[in-house]
């Protein structure tokens, strides 16, 4: 996990920094800066009225009674894809923009899915939900397991059901999962 948060926050800027500086080598410095301006405008853009065709998808799963995980992954992709979109950069914008188009998008939900099965099977993917019968003390998958509320640990629930801030467990007022 160490290895690819450093790969994330340092070689991806410096390969960043390195394909700007060569751009603007080729075609100049004021291109190269209309060039960042103008993807990240039209990123948020492409982001918004993306993001607002998932939002009414999600709205009419919900309405019609299901639970909306494929919409939501969509939604959550593009969430990442505008975040990529604004944040300067050739890979960041490439990568942006795919994540817009909806059958590559389409494809990166399939492969999500996947890695989060087998991370619940193998373990490693933990959910962990609040029962409305029991007083919010179920743990994965089912009550009384003691899961959520620390097993082991003599912490109590605070007054509206949340966990100590030092404590770092999940807060019982929705849905976590831990990778």
């Amino acid at each position: 996990m160490l290895g690819r948060l450093f790969l994330l926050f340092t070689l991806v800027p410096l390969l960043e920094l390195w394909l700007l500086l060569r751009i603007g080598a080729w075609v100049g410095l004021l291109p190269t800066l209309a060039l960042v301006i103008a993807t990240g405008m039209a990123g948020a853009w492409l982001a918004r009225r993306e993001g607002l065709r998932c939002w009414a998808s999600v709205q009419t799963e919900l309405a019609a009674g299901h639970v909306p995980g494929t919409e939501l992954l969509h939604a959550l992709l593009v969430l990442a894809a505008g975040l990529l979109l604004v944040t300067p950069g050739v890979l960041t914008d490439i990568t942006g923009l795919l994540l817009l188009v909806r059958p590559v998008r389409r494809g990166a939900v399939r492969a999500l899915q996947r890695r989060l099965e087998a991370g619940i099977r193998r373990g490693s993917v933990r959910i962990f939900s609040a029962g409305a019968m029991d007083g919010g003390r179920s743990g994965p998958f089912g009550p009384g397991t003691g899961a959520d509320r620390g097993a082991g640990t003599d912490e109590p629930a605070g007054r509206d059901g949340d966990r100590s801030e030092a404590s770092g467990h999940p807060k019982r007022g929705g849905r976590v999962i831990e990778m």
